[in-house]
């Protein structure tokens, strides 16, 4: 298996992050969270060749540019069936789901099902790349004040999920800049203490 090149660009007022992931081998794609601005992740794109788009989760800023990038591209809707009524009457075309593996060209992602920001928040892993969505940033996890939200759903599945990948293992979050497993690892408890 390939390990996936990863293009980022970001987009609108929240500085909400667009992930482009390409197969070396095959030029093969997937665009994960079309958040806004969809002139620019086309130009991003090039050609409008894509074989998925993925949702990291339903927020509406996750997904702004929705209709105008599958409209170009015609490419199929991937999310968690827990977040779909929040896409306001869209159609996803397949659930994406704890354990699926995405494939495109050589790469293979697998899909963590991690709750608490949203009910239906995944996190898409091709080693060594985590494009995880408001799930762990810089500093902490995402926020859970927030209806719907779980603190602690958030943090078992960050301990028992991310926390047992490699250190080296890079994060991609939906706002930002990234950062390691292996920076944020130590700081668990630190989060549990001020709760959040």
């Amino acid at each position: 298996m390939s390990t996936p090149e990863v293009t980022s660009l970001s987009v609108g007022t929240m500085d909400n992050n667009v992930y482009i992931l390409t197969c070396p081998s095959t030029g093969k794609r997937v665009l994960i969270d079309p958040a806004n601005e969809a002139d620019a992740i086309l130009d991003a794109l090039g050609t409008p060749v894509v074989d998925y788009i993925l949702l990291t989760h339903g927020d509406y800023d996750h997904w702004i540019a929705l209709d105008e990038v599958r409209k170009a591209t015609g490419a199929p809707l991937g999310m968690h069936p827990a977040d779909e009524a929040m896409l306001e009457g869209r159609k996803v075309d397949f659930e994406v789901n704890e354990g699926d593996v995405i494939r495109f060209g050589e790469v293979e992602l697998q899909v963590f099902h991690v709750p608490g920001h949203t009910s239906g928040s995944i996190c898409f892993y091709g080693a060594p790349h985590l494009i995880d969505g408001d799930t762990l940033f810089p500093g902490g996890v995402g926020n859970t004040k927030r209806p719907g939200g779980d603190f602690s759903l958030l943090i078992e599945g960050v301990r028992t999920k991310f926390f047992t990948l490699p250190d080296e293992t890079k994060v991609y979050p939906g706002h930002g800049k990234g950062t390691t497993i292996g920076a944020e690892r130590p700081h668990l408890q630190e989060w549990i203490d001020r709760g959040w």
